[in-house]
């Protein structure tokens, strides 16, 4: 699953909505997570923003998941990989 990638490339990650956003605005976003078990309300913004930057967006099951496979101890709603 996608929980794989993230751990591979976990040097290149940007965690978090805000860092997320601002990541995809200023063009440095390849590929974007986003846990399905977050608040709507809060992810919806970076996917919204996905589809209008064309970049990939996959959905993952954990935000808890999510965060231990970026190496931080609480949930990720959103994770982005650098380009």
């Amino acid at each position: 699953m996608s929980y794989e990638k993230v751990l591979q490339v976990k040097s290149q990650t940007i965690i978090g909505v805000k860092q997320t956003l601002k990541a995809m605005k200023n063009g440095q976003v390849k590929q974007v997570y986003i846990a399905e078990d977050a608040d709507r309300f809060v992810t919806q913004k970076v996917e919204e923003l996905a589809k209008t930057l064309d970049i990939p967006c996959q959905r993952v099951d954990s935000k808890k998941k999510l965060g231990t496979a970026c190496g931080i101890d609480v949930g990720a709603s959103a994770v982005a990989i650098k380009k």
